[in-house]
Order: structure tokens, then C-alpha cells, then sequence
């Protein structure tokens, strides 16, 4: 049912947690399914230099935050606000197609955060 990537990604997520002096915050949920998205990032010099997150949600979710962080940690601001849903499933190899709507929680929940940052900046 699952790539194996999306597998090594919900067993053993990465950048998992919170950063207690975060510059930008993004959080999202889903009612349809319950899952809940909450992303931190810190940035220096128009890059993120690190990115954290706390989920509460299905495997997918946990997976595609987590390959989202990865894809993410080190990029500037204008290269991290251009990652797209198609661009995190397409990193993780796939989703079932009924499982596909995790990716927009990551997507989603980065621009937030980015917004977040751009407002308090």
C-alpha cells in the first residue's frame, strides 16, 4: 500500500518537535480526517536554517511532514514557498491516491509559517 520512503518516513520522522523561539509558525487541520499540522521554522539570512513539526494524524501525514522538513531545512525563503503538494508526494514516491490530501497539510502549513515570519519580520 505504502512506498517504502513513506514507510521509513513514519517510522522514524524527521525534525519532529517543537522550536520554543521560533520565527514563523504555520498550523493547519483537516476535519475531514482529523489530522492537525503545526510547523516551525528559524530563519537567518533568508534561509531556513532549521524546521520542526508537530502533527497529530494517519501515517501520510506524519510521512509527508516529515519528507517536507528534509526538503526543506536550508533553502531560502523563495525557494521554500515554492514547494508544492505535487513536489512532496513526488519525494516520497507516492501516496495512495485516497491518501493524497496529506501532502497539501505540509505545503500548507509552510506558506503559514513563512506568512508568519514575513508579518513579525
Amino acid at each position: 500500500m505504502y512506498q517504502e520512503r513513506v514507510l521509513k518516513h513514519f517510522k522514524n520522522p524527521q525534525n519532529a518537535g517543537r522550536i520554543e523561539d521560533a520565527d514563523g509558525i504555520g498550523v493547519v487541520g483537516d476535519p475531514s480526517c482529523g489530522d492537525f499540522l503545526r510547523i516551525y521554522i528559524k530563519v537567518e539570512d533568508n534561509h531556513i536554517v532549521d524546521i520542526k513539526f508537530e502533527i497529530y494524524g494517519c501515517p501520510a501525514a506524519i510521512a509527508t511532514s516529515s519528507i517536507l522538513t528534509d526538503m526543506v531545512k536550508g533553502k531560502s525563503l523563495d525557494e521554500a514557498w515554492g514547494i508544492t503538494d505535487e513536489d512532496i508526494l513526488e519525494a516520497l514516491g507516492g501516496l495512495p491516491e485516497n491518501k493524497e490530501h496529506c501532502s497539501n497539510l505540509g505545503a500548507e502549513a509552510l506558506s503559514k509559517a513563512i506568512i508568519s515570519y514575513m508579518v513579525n519580520f
